[in-house]
């Protein structure tokens, strides 16, 4: 009789023991779900918050390299604007070149 308590005793310590790892899982799996949820959130919200920055820089860049060609070109019309055509000068250009190549 005794041997059959022994035995029904470390049966049930082994269920004990077999639930404890069972929980044990249960809650480490719960962890690592909870985990890489949170990692997630945080890489996300990381990668939003640089391509606003990127974003931003770029739209920056585009706004100065606009405004730079403007300026350029302003100041390229305003220095073609004060040039005269020499239409005869280049008329007797065109001739000579013309003449040279026949």
């Amino acid at each position: 009789m005794e041997k059959t308590n022994t035995l029904e005793r470390l049966l049930q310590v082994e269920a004990n023991a077999a639930s404890l790892v069972k929980d044990a899982q249960s809650e480490a799996d719960r962890r690592i779900q909870e985990n890489e949820e949170k990692n997630h959130i945080a890489h996300e919200e990381r990668l939003r918050s640089e391509t606003q920055l990127l974003e931003a820089s770029l739209k920056n860049e585009k706004e100065k390299i606009i405004e730079r060609y403007q300026k350029e070109l302003d100041e390229y019309r305003k220095e073609i604007s004060c040039v005269s055509a020499d239409t005869e000068r280049f008329s007797a250009l065109l001739n000579q070149y013309m003449e040279e190549r026949v």
